[in-house]
């Protein structure tokens, strides 16, 4: 099986229940969501969610169709990782003893990562970049103790004039 990654973004309705529906569609079907972001856009009405899920073309195209039969559902759209501004945050808490700090200071201000607190035994950093970006600092860091991790999952935009709309799925407009 050739499997990838697939990023896919919605626009849907800003009702209750929509993210309920949308997870529960994939899980009917077996399909394994890596991640999803979720938030208002410009337009209160409407919604973005972005899912990262992998599989091979059949199943990927088998997703987005079953996505766009949402009601809700008001336009799918296959993100190219190439072509699409994609970014994430990770906060990440590291053991950090005084003969450490400043090895782990070094490492942040390579990676352009903020550290936004301290304490006696550990520091919390804060990184937003492409999820490479953030695998690699993890690359690096994990050689420290890595006490609490949390990661947001992609969100991605096209670039340039292209706009993702409501105008995509023909039966629905926002």
């Amino acid at each position: 099986m050739n499997e990838k990654k697939a990023i896919i973004a919605l626009l849907v309705e800003n009702n209750a229940n929509v993210l309920s529906r949308v997870s529960m569609l994939f899980g009917r079907r077996g399909y394994n969501i890596d991640s999803l972001t979720v938030s208002e856009t410009n337009d209160p009405t409407i919604s973005r969610i972005t899912i990262t899920t992998q599989g091979d073309d059949r199943i990927i195209e088998q997703i987005v169709l079953q996505t766009r039969k949402l009601v809700e559902v008001k336009a799918v759209q296959l993100e190219d990782e190439n072509e699409a501004i994609l970014r994430e945050l990770l906060l990440v808490k590291v053991a950090a003893d005084e003969s450490q700090r400043a090895t782990i200071r070094d490492i942040c201000e390579v990676y352009k990562a903020s550290i936004v607190d301290f304490s006696p035994s550990s520091i919390v950093c804060e990184l937003t970049g492409k999820p490479s970006k953030i695998n690699g600092f993890l690359d690096v860091i994990e050689k420290y103790q890595i006490l609490e991790l949390c990661r947001t999952g992609v969100t991605a935009m096209d670039r340039g004039n292209k706009i993702m709309s409501c105008e995509n799925k023909e039966s629905h407009k926002c």
